[in-house]
């Protein structure tokens, strides 16, 4: 396993993968606890840094050229400060699929960290300024048509939903459709609030939140409500395979008439940040679908993958090194 795994990394380099959804970008500002205020009581932030990352699918798209993958982003972004800031994340994502509607405001996820002199900075506040899910007819058309092009002679399609309605269940089997036309090419979704419509894709991602609240369902340590709700997923979406990440839990793989395979956790349960831990997944399980990993394997790679990006702070990615340094580590797996 050990070997097939690092094959399977190697096998990243140029996979051609469409991350398409919405694109967010991930400001934080970095401040030093300086008192107590006196006009109320919170505390005095000396100002320190301002730091502008991808996140939603522009994480997901940078943890697939990370990884040696070749991503391309489609997606709507402003022409505003925050949307060239944005841009320039993207290093090294092919972007010619952006859509920039006149007009359109980048979303912004705002993190405000503060610490002490010694002690390291924690989030105290997030302020969202998400852009309307009333999109215009002009830019749903033309994000559908790049959506559809892109898809187009890729080895894998990253799904990325984060609920501002512009990815969608029917746009999604439109590109099913438009990607398998000359052969099976594997289509992942991670969608944060609208699961249970997307319908006969290769995989999903959600973590157990997502999952109890699309269910309705509590799952904490019972392992009995995970089996069903893995199960109930599988049949009410048709997936091919379900991957649930729970956090220090690790994670579970259902595929239909299997046993479900349970996947603890790669390093300390004691993490920096889960911010974008979920683009990490998904893009590591796409590219390894891509590159002709089984489920298990491919949940057996993000979950390195998981397990080194939480230990980083901020919306951040894995190396191709660092992943083969993890598996490497690890007592030799047959």
């Amino acid at each position: 396993m050990t070997n097939r795994l690092l094959s399977l990394l190697e096998s990243f380099a140029d996979r051609r993968v469409a991350v398409i959804g919405d694109l967010i970008a991930d400001e934080f500002i970095y401040g030093r606890v300086a008192r107590v205020s006196r006009e109320a009581p919170v505390l005095i932030l000396q100002y320190d840094s301002t730091e502008v990352l991808a996140g939603g699918a522009g994480n997901a798209a940078n943890n697939v050229a990370a990884l040696g993958g070749r991503a391309r982003i489609v997606a709507l972004t402003g022409r505003d400060e925050a949307g060239k800031r944005l841009q320039a994340c993207l290093t090294r994502v092919d972007t010619r699929s952006l859509v920039r509607p006149k007009g359109y405001c980048t979303p912004v996820k705002t993190r405000i960290l503060a610490g002490g002199i010694h002690t390291a900075k924690q989030q105290i506040v997030r302020i969202d300024r998400v852009v309307s899910t009333d999109y215009d007819a002009k830019s749903r058309a033309e994000f559908a048509r790049a959506a559809l092009k892109a898809a187009e002679g890729c080895d894998a399609v990253l799904l990325s939903d984060y609920g501002t309605g512009l990815v969608t269940p029917e746009l999604a089997s439109a590109i099913s459709q438009k990607a398998n036309r000359h052969g099976a090419v594997p289509i992942l979704v991670d969608s944060r609030y609208d699961l249970l419509r997307y319908r006969r894709l290769t995989a999903c991602t959600p973590n157990e939140s997502e999952v109890e609240h699309v269910l309705g369902t509590k799952i904490g340590d019972n392992a009995v409500a995970l089996e069903r709700a893995g199960r109930a997923l599988l049949k009410r979406t048709r997936m091919t395979a379900v991957l649930i990440t729970r956090g220090s839990r690790g994670m579970a793989v259902f595929e239909p008439k299997r046993e479900t395979i349970h996947v603890p956790i790669y390093g300390s349960d004691e993490v920096t940040d889960v911010t974008g831990a979920g683009d990490t997944v998904i893009a590591t399980m796409t590219l390894a679908v891509a590159a002709g990993a089984s489920f298990y394997e491919a949940a057996m790679l993000a979950n390195y993958a998981a397990g080194l990006v939480v230990m980083k702070r901020g919306t951040a990615t894995v190396s191709p090194d660092e992943l083969r340094d993890a598996i490497k580590k690890q007592p030799r797996m047959e």
